[in-house]
């Protein structure tokens, strides 16, 4: 590693739904970097999956319901095929190809598909270079709710109920799956399985709204999980840490609190509306029930072998029993985001939280 700044190559964009979110991630980011201890190599991913430089991407936000996007410049960067050192190399429209120099610990900030769920995790883990985040493994996993609530499950994690549904089987045999999401009762929600900041869902009140719903998850999957609603208070925790260690930080728990129309915390009431959510950390809880929150959240992180950050979203409900949504293995990542917000509000401010996660990779590279 280089005696000087370390150089962190923050990665953002790419190819799934998530696009802006990640952009907006990747603002807070790179502005928030002590430039005397890093050298960041802002790397932003187009739609079509080209990796570019992208000159000041501190100026992504969603003012004014604009979507932010990585545009392409006749550049590509690619990843030096050498095996001394991790290294970035950009070739010119021109042809031209120049050196971006040494990378020291990649921080990606991609969110949904190419990007969380383990594929851009394998090529990084195939040059051994130091990277934020989970793994290969715990990415997929997390990343596909139908597989992730088998781990919960297995772990003994309480969890709701859930059917998976692929579009083989609707196409196939649409009276079956009806008649087996019967079962769950009303309402419920449809997921597709691999698709986050909740894209693509849709709340179903009435069975006749059922095929529509369905329709609409398959656009964004080809599979996708359908929950019974609970009645329950939407509680988030962060957990900084590496399962390799005997000790993680969770932090206090936060929750999601909706005004306006809103029927649910759906992608326009989590970045368009912002007037209409907040984050309300620590949760008014009983310390018991915050406790538990805390406690199953470490035990979903440990149970899913995650480095550096997850989030864990629960349900609480009246009589206290906490319920694990889902985990995301990479969190909005804005300074207003839930997960950097609920750890300032556990002493550890964004700044030092990005020094802290750029050390755990640091260290868990060779643990991997």
């Amino acid at each position: 590693m280089s005696s000087q700044r370390t150089s962190v190559a923050v990665l953002f964009g790419g190819r799934s739904s998530e696009h802006s979110v990640s952009c907006v991630s990747a603002a807070g980011v790179i502005g928030a970097l002590d430039r005397d201890r890093y050298r960041p190599v802002p790397i932003g991913i187009t739609k079509n999956g080209t990796w570019v430089t992208v000159e000041d991407p501190t100026s992504f936000s969603f003012a004014d319901g604009a979507m932010p996007e990585v545009e392409e410049n006749g550049s590509a960067v690619f990843v030096s095929p050498s095996t001394r050192g991790v290294s970035l190399l950009e070739r010119d429209a021109d042809g031209s190809v120049r050196d971006l120099g040494d990378i020291d610990v990649f921080f990606p900030v991609l969110h949904g598909q190419f990007g969380e769920d383990g594929t851009l995790q394998g090529l990084l883990e195939l040059k051994g270079v130091p990277f934020v985040g989970p793994g290969v493994l715990t990415s997929a996993v997390g990343m596909d709710k139908h597989f992730m609530k088998t781990v919960l499950r297995s772990a003994g994690i309480p969890t709701a109920d859930w059917q998976t549904v692929t579009a083989k089987q609707w196409a196939d045999d649409p009276a079956g799956v009806r008649e087996r999401l019967a079962a769950l009762g009303l309402p419920v929600f449809v997921k597709p399985a691999r698709a986050g900041s909740s894209v693509g869902i849709t709340k179903v009140a009435v069975a006749e709204d059922l095929d529509a719903a369905l329709r609409e998850g398959f656009e964004h999957d080809h599979k996708v999980i359908v929950e019974p609603g609970i009645d329950g208070r939407e509680i988030e925790c962060a957990v900084l840490g590496s399962h390799w260690d005997d000790e993680l930080t969770a932090s206090v728990p936060g929750e999601i609190v909706i005004s306006g129309d809103h029927e649910f915390y759906d992608f326009e009431a989590k970045y368009l509306s912002a007037d209409d959510v907040h984050l309300e950390a620590p949760a008014d809880l009983p310390d018991d029930v915050a406790r538990t929150v805390q406690a199953i959240a470490a035990d979903t992180f440990r149970a899913f072998e995650c480095s550096g950050l997850t989030r864990v979203d629960t349900f609480v409900q009246a009589d206290g029993t906490v319920l694990v949504n889902e985990i995301n293995t990479s969190p909005g990542f804005t300074p207003t985001s839930g997960y950097p917000y609920m750890m300032g509000k556990s002493s550890i401010d964004y700044p030092e939280l990005i020094s802290r996660l750029i050390d755990i990779a640091l260290v868990d590279v060779n643990r991997r």
